[in-house]
C-alpha cells in the first residue's frame, strides 16, 4: 500500500481494499509501483518479457488485493512485505 502511495497511486490500492468499485490498473502503473528491478527478476525467473509481466500482474493484483481483503480492510498486520506479496503474484502467473 505504501508503494503505491509514493507512487501517487493510493487511490487505485484503496479501491482494491475497499468495497466500492474496483479501480484498473496498467502494466506500465505497475511498473512504476513495483519497480523496473522486481519486474525484471520475476521476468527471468519466468523466461517471459518484463512488459508480459506487467501486464499479467495488472490482471491478477486487483483480485488478489481484493481477497486478501475480505472485510473490505486491511489487516491490522498488513498485507505480508513485498517479496511474499511477489511470490504470491509469481505462484499466480506460472499457472
Amino acid at each position: 500500500v505504501e508503494k503505491f502511495n509514493q507512487a501517487g497511486m493510493g487511490n487505485i490500492i484503496n479501491s482494491w481494499i475497499g468495497s466500492g468499485e474496483k479501480l484498473p490498473i496498467s502494466g506500465e502503473q505497475i511498473s512504476t509501483v513495483l519497480g523496473s528491478g522486481v519486474i525484471g527478476n520475476i521476468a527471468t525467473q519466468l523466461g517471459i518479457d518484463p512488459a508480459q509481466v506487467s501486464n499479467q500482474i495488472s490482471q491478477v493484483l486487483p483480485g488478489l488485493i481484493n481477497k486478501l481483503t475480505p472485510a473490505g480492510v486491511a489487516p491490522e498486520g498488513g498485507l505480508g512485505n513485498a517479496s511474499d506479496l511477489i511470490g504470491k503474484l509469481g505462484g499466480f502467473l506460472k499457472s
